[in-house]
């Protein structure tokens, strides 16, 4: 088969592209900064966003197209027609923080924030849940139906380690730098659902060019439950193996933890919520009892993330970190932050309480 990735090198993309080619198939991959081939993978330099580059490429016939990129709703509806027309199947990446809140395992016919939601506020924003089902209605609502949706819930990989709504560069920084971690009480009380980016990408790769998962949407998860407490003791006996100390953690009421933490949606319609999944459809294709557990998933891949020679981390942000330094009573040594503005920024907030 011939397919196209969009958006292909993050957590699950970097597992599905060398599957897929591992099993034959000739793959191709969109990428702002990578170029050249690498076996049966050859990547097509540009940015997926911009109309020009993606019509070039839906140019071409494609046997699948498999679309991790996030669009704005109107862009995806101007787009999703070329889409469809330029493959036999295609996939969708859709999330499940699309499910409203229910006390019983989700299936995929669960309601959808988006449509049970009273929250006015809420409803009139583009936030990444709302987004996603509205997407989805847009294929719900398409002719032809050769399209599959897929709605991972919280992916992680060597690279992506969350902690509740926490990026690493949140949490995991501070702890490799010798300063406290901090998260919110509610959230460590909740359970969820952590699933390897590898078990997904094999779970895509096996609803793909099936007919019986054309025109159907699924959920991709592990079968294993964990509260976020339960996370988090399992990133610290790993860190406190790796420094041979055990870093603090600070557990904060709603309203201190979202005076430095953004996304209060996510919080609040998300990560508030109990998450268990019915996995009785996914499973149709793929056995998903033999996912990683979160247990041995998350200790490995913490594991080589810093005994990496150089962890690599993605831009912080040095407005929460002045606050939560501020909040902690304690300091991040100038030199450790790059540029004069982020090191004016940080300064500015940790010392002044700036709304």
């Amino acid at each position: 088969m011939k397919i196209l990735i969009l958006g292909g090198t993050g957590a699950m993309g970097n597992h599905l592209a060398p599957l897929l080619a591992a099993h034959g198939h000739s793959i191709f991959v969109s990428s702002r900064s990578r170029s050249g081939s690498d076996g049966n993978i050859k990547y097509l330099t540009g940015n997926a966003q911009e109309a020009a580059f993606i019509s070039t490429l839906l140019e071409q016939t494609w046997d699948a197209i498999i679309d991790f990129m996030v669009y704005s709703t109107a862009v995806f509806a101007q787009r999703n027609s070329q889409f469809l027309s330029a493959t036999g199947h295609y996939i969708y990446l859709s999330s499940s923080r699309v499910y409203a809140h229910s006390e019983q395992p989700l299936t995929e016919n669960a309601p959808r924030l988006l449509d049970v939601s009273t929250d006015q506020t809420y409803l009139a924003t583009d936030e990444y849940a709302l987004t996603k089902a509205r997407q989805e209605n847009i294929l719900f609502e398409s002719s032809p139906q050769n399209w599959s949706i897929v709605r991972p819930y919280i992916t992680y990989s060597d690279q992506r380690l969350q902690l509740g709504v926490q990026e690493k560069e949140d949490w995991l920084y501070r702890a490799l730098n010798g300063r406290s971690i901090a998260d919110s009480q509610v959230i460590q009380s909740k359970v969820t659902t952590l699933t390897y980016g590898q078990d997904v990408a094999r779970a895509i790769a096996a609803l793909l060019g099936q007919p019986s998962a054309q025109g159907e949407a699924f959920h991709i998860t592990s079968d294993y439950s964990i509260r976020w407490s339960e996370v988090l003791d399992i990133y610290l006996n790993v860190l406190q193996e790796h420094t041979a100390g055990r870093p603090a953690v600070i557990l904060q009421d709603t309203e201190t933890f979202m005076r430095w933490r953004s996304s209060r949606y996510q919080v609040i319609y998300d990560r508030f919520y109990d998450r268990r999944f019915d996995n009785r459809k996914i499973n149709q294709y793929i056995n998903t009892s033999d996912f990683v557990t979160p247990q041995a998933g998350l200790t490995e891949s913490l594991r080589r993330f810093i005994s990496a020679p150089k962890p690599r981390f993605q831009a912080l942000s040095w407005k929460a970190e002045a606050i939560k330094d501020r909040l902690f009573d304690e300091r991040t040594p100038l030199e450790e932050i790059p540029g004069l503005k982020q090191k004016a920024k940080y300064t500015l907030f940790r010392h002044f309480p700036i709304a």
